[in-house]
Parts: C-alpha cells; sequence; structure tokens
C-alpha cells in the first residue's frame, strides 16, 4: 500500500498505478508545464505511459478538454476518500472474492475499460473500491435490489468523483461508467456473503421486491448457474415469465393461458423448461421452453384440487405431482416418448405438493397433512416409501429445493406469515428454523449451485418477493 506522494489506494501493489504524483497533479495546468513530459519533444512518441500501453496519442484524450481547471485533482490524496480509513472497511478476502467472481462471470466490464487504454491492475484496482464501497455501504439504502444499487450509485459518485474525474480524463465516456459502476454494485449486492443488512438467520440476504402484481403462489425453475427463471399467474389469470440472466431480471412477459392454480416449473436439462398449471377445467396443462420458443399449451387431463409439482431426475424425464379429488397424491410421468396414466400414491393432503431430484431415479414429495405437519415420501429407484411426518405448524403448501447429492432444504409459511425452513443434511432433519418476512403464498424454492438456495413468494402488496442464501 501506499500513501506518499502518490495517490492513496489501499489495494494498489505498485506505484504505476497511480502514475501522477500530488505534486504533479498540482502543476498540471497545462501540459507545457507538467514536468513528466519534459523528455518528450513530440506527443507521437508517447507510445506508452507506465503501465497504459494503448495511450498511443493525447489527441485521443477528448476527456481532458473537458477539465477546465485541473485543481480538481488537488486534494485527490486518496482515491477512496476518507470512508475508507474508518473502521467499517469491507474485508479485503471478501473484497477479492467478489471481484474474482466478476471478472469470471462479467468479462465484458474489464474488456469495455480496457479498449480505453486502461491496464488490467489499474482496472481491478477500481473494482475493488467499488466492490469494497458498496459492501460497506449498503445497509444505507432501502428498497429493491434496482433502488438500492442506484441509491449506491449515486452516493459512489458523490463520494468518489475524482475517480469518475479519472476515468473521463481516460476518455471513457460517462455511460460506460455509469454502467459499469452499476453492474458492478448490483452484482456485489447480489453476491456478498455477509447479507446486506440484519438477516433473521446467518447468511441469508435480505427480501428484495421484484415487482408483479401476483393472484397466485410463484414457481421457479433453473437450468443452468446464476440463472432462474420465475413462473406466476396474473391479474388476467394468464401465466407470467421473469427470469435472472446472471447479471439482471428481465421485466415480466406473459405466457397465455387460463390458470386457476400456482404454476410449477422445472428443467430436465440446458435451456429446457417445463411449466404446469390448473386450466379451468380442473385438468393439468403443460408449455415448455426448447431453447428457441414457446410449446402451445397442451392438456394432460386429471382432475386436481391443487397446484401441481414437477421434479426430474433424468434428462428428458419429467414426473408431476398433484392432490385429487380424495386428497391424495397423485402422480403422472414422461418417460422420454409418452405420458403415463395417473397413479395414486395414497396420503391425504390438505395442500399442494412439492417435489425435487437430488439425484438419478430419486424424488423427494412433500405435502402438509390433516394436522398441518409437513409430510415426506421419496422414491428411492424401485419402490416408494411410506409417509413419515416431520413436523411443525404449516400455513402453507411446502417448497423443496436440493443443493447437491443427499441435501433437501423445504420451506413453508408459519403461523405468523413467515417463511420457515427445515433441511436434511444427509443423515438427519434439522429443527425447523424461521428465516422471517410476511409472505401471502406458497413459497417457490430452487438451487443453481452447491453453495445457493433462492426463495420466492407473493408479499403483503401482491408482488412477487425474493430472498437468497449464498
Amino acid at each position: 500500500m501506499y500513501n506518499t506522494q502518490f495517490f492513496y489506494c489501499p489495494y494498489s501493489k505498485q506505484h504505476t498505478l497511480w502514475p501522477f504524483s500530488n505534486e504533479q497533479m498540482r502543476n498540471f495546468d497545462e501540459f507545457d508545464e507538467f514536468d513528466g513530459f519534459n523528455d518528450f519533444e513530440d506527443f507521437e512518441d508517447f507510445e506508452y505511459f507506465n503501465d497504459f500501453d494503448d495511450f498511443d496519442d493525447f489527441n485521443e484524450f477528448d476527456g481532458f478538454n473537458e477539465f477546465e481547471d485541473f485543481d480538481a485533482f488537488e486534494d485527490f490524496d486518496s482515491l477512496n476518500d476518507e470512508y475508507y480509513f474508518d473502521g467499517a472497511r469491507a474485508p479485503q478476502q471478501e473484497v477479492n472474492r467478489i471481484l474474482v467472481m466478476l471478472n469470471r462471470q462479467r468479462p465484458n466490464l474489464s474488456r469495455n475499460l480496457q479498449r480505453f487504454g486502461l491496464n488490467t491492475a489499474l482496472i481491478n484496482a477500481y473494482f475493488r473500491i467499488v466492490i469494497a464501497y458498496t459492501i460497506d455501504n449498503s445497509q444505507s439504502h432501502t428498497g429493491n435490489i434496482n433502488q438500492r444499487t442506484n441509491a449506491l450509485l449515486s452516493s459512489f459518485r458523490r463520494s468518489n468523483s475524482r475517480i469518475i474525474l479519472a476515468l473521463r480524463a481516460a476518455g471513457v465516456p460517462n455511460n460506460v461508467i455509469n454502467n459499469t459502476l452499476r453492474e458492478i454494485i448490483e452484482f456485489t449486492l447480489r453476491n456478498m456473503s455477509t447479507a446486506p443488512g440484519p438477516a433473521p438467520i446467518d447468511r441469508w440476504s435480505q427480501w428484495e421486491d421484484l415487482g408483479g402484481f401476483l393472484t397466485s403462489g410463484p414457481a421457479v425453475s433453473s437450468w443452468a448457474p446464476n440463472r432462474l427463471d420465475v413462473f406466476g399467474a396474473g391479474s388476467n389469470s394468464a401465466l407470467y415469465h421473469r427470469w435472472w440472466n446472471g447479471s439482471s431480471f428481465s421485466v415480466w412477459e406473459s405466457l397465455g393461458g387460463i390458470l386457476t392454480s400456482a404454476p410449477a416449473a422445472v428443467s430436465f436439462g440446458n435451456n429446457r423448461i417445463d411449466v404446469f398449471g390448473r386450466g379451468t377445467d380442473n385438468a393439468m396443462w403443460h408449455i415448455f421452453w426448447n431453447g428457441s420458443t414457446w410449446s402451445a399449451w397442451e392438456s394432460l387431463g386429471g382432475e386436481l384440487t391443487s397446484a401441481p409439482a414437477a421434479a426430474s431426475s433424468a434428462p428428458n424425464r419429467l414426473d408431476t405431482f398433484v392432490k385429487g379429488t380424495d386428497n391424495a397424491l397423485w402422480h403422472k410421468w414422461w418417460d422420454g416418448s409418452r405420458w403415463s396414466d395417473w397413479q395414486s400414491l395414497g396420503g391425504i393432503l390438505t395442500s399442494s405438493p412439492a417435489a425435487v431430484s437430488w439425484g438419478i431415479n430419486r424424488i423427494d414429495v412433500f405435502g402438509r397433512g390433516t394436522d398441518n405437519a409437513l409430510w415426506h415420501i421419496f422414491w428411492n429407484g424401485s419402490s416408494w416409501s411410506a409417509w413419515e411426518t416431520l413436523g411443525g405448524r404449516l400455513t402453507s403448501a411446502p417448497a423443496v429445493s436440493s443443493r447437491g447429492t443427499n441435501r433437501l432444504e423445504v420451506f413453508a409459511r408459519g403461523q405468523n406469515n413467515q417463511l420457515m425452513t427445515i433441511s436434511w443434511n444427509g443423515s438427519r432433519w434439522s429443527n425447523w428454523s424461521n428465516i422471517g418476512g410476511t409472505i401471502t403464498s406458497d413459497p417457490a424454492a430452487v438451487s443453481w449451485g452447491p453453495n445457493r438456495t433462492d426463495v420466492f413468494a407473493r408479499g403483503t402488496n401482491n408482488a412477487l418477493w425474493h430472498i437468497w442464501r449464498s
């Protein structure tokens, strides 16, 4: 770290990252007075300036034309302002962890700045500052993820105006700066391991409002790491879809149909999604995404008294479950070439079922029983188990996800409308624990990786709400 005559930056490893000294910048009113250029008789010979490989010609720096007074840099003793000297600085290990993820998942952000002559070391130093600022200030702003991102962007620009000036001086357009900062801030908020604000359970995020107007509980599936597809019935009873592409959520799109239940969604392969719902005839209806287009709706028959559930235990395999008119659990599956008939699995359900697969030919199904407790049945590859009770007092249907082999996380609404969870660690079930929130629907849950769980539910404003754990 350097805090001598050169600009201070807590993450700077060498002076060449910050090539202008304070004294040089104070004398930087005119290029002719800048001692650092005395050895350059012709700007055309100025190919390299320390590590800035692409600074071939200062005539390309139209950004300098906008700075009438370089005294704006006079107090540039720190890239971070006094804020970085207080006791609440983000742990460097956490900053570096997010930086590695950012560069791996969003390489375009660094490449965009490299086009303006900034080298990788300098870009990473800037990125670290934005990440650290976001972590340290994440609790200062409320609202949904977009509102908090915009608030943090505005406060970062005010607190770190010298970084903005330096980027503009390098010729980076203002819209590129804003878009880059916004993406880094949002990425940090979504991936920081310390929850942005007090959370009821360690490592759970705060709830975020994703908008929309739902008349049902949501459904969610994932066909790739860092990919989420969320579905719900809208005010016109049509199926609506919103997805997370790894960097932002899309707007809502309508997929039509007329649903009389919450949907169910599952993916059995890359870029494949199957969605199910109950229609106006109480039959189960199906629509799927094949990687390029959505299919037409098709009826799969049956007489449902609940929303369906869906799981996939192998490529091109689908297992769906519903509560029938006798309140028993019913099962219908796709074997890769045709749909089976409906099969009764018994039990007495008082909610819609939930289903998940954590391995080839393994399916776990859950539902609420007549005692309002969570009940469980599973397929082990050759036969169905007996029903077992897992306790609890549920006021909704359950949701279930799996982070890996022989791992299960089950979610449900509790007696105070809060989100509750119970988990299987491979050898035993945990106790029920309270995640908090106020939800007005059955939850939906999915895991797109061994260290990630996303849960969705309808809030008191009928919008889609989201919470996740890393």
